[in-house]
């Protein structure tokens, strides 16, 4: 004999999970789906937070610098195992290449593919994945932060 407490907690339940459901748009009909597809709305929402976080610090930093034509952008994509960087700068920029590959080994991230132009523009694109011995995970930011780091080191090597 069910409890009419037990009736109401699952009654209140079913209430939560349609509203789960409709607020993440989902067709699922069952309980695990349903969570399922919540737990990716979230997780595409995080991403879209940190996509518009780095847009925000690129158009900040481009704001503050008047040569942002000639300064590098870096924007930095997380993806499921690794990470989707880009760094370009309206200038060439010999042994920038070098530098960012050898912070990718300090960062433990392998290159898994990369494209590179460095003719009359520096562009750089890769993919990196985080090495499987290392137990530290990294994020976009951090990723980020010690390429801008060594922009800035080697723009103050060459001066």
């Amino acid at each position: 004999m069910v409890s009419r407490e037990q009736m109401k907690r699952e009654a209140l339940l079913h209430d939560k999970l349609q509203l789960l459901r409709s607020i993440t748009h989902s067709h699922a009909m069952n309980e695990p789906s349903i969570v399922l597809d919540a737990s990716k709305y979230i997780k595409e929402l995080k991403q879209k937070v940190e996509r518009l976080s780095e847009e925000i610090a690129t158009a900040e930093s481009s704001s503050i610098h008047q040569n942002s034509n000639l300064r590098p952008r870096v924007t930095v994509e997380t993806l499921e195992k690794g990470f989707l960087v880009n760094v370009h700068s309206g200038k060439s920029c010999p042994g920038l290449l070098v530098s960012i590959l050898t912070t990718f080994e300090e960062l433990g991230l392998n290159v898994l593919e990369a494209r590179v132009s460095c003719a009359d523009t520096f562009h750089l694109q890769a993919l990196g994945g985080e090495n499987e011995e290392d137990e530290e995970n990294i994020n976009a930011q951090t990723v980020k932060r010690a390429i801008w780091n060594t922009i800035k080191n080697w723009s103050e090597s060459i001066e």
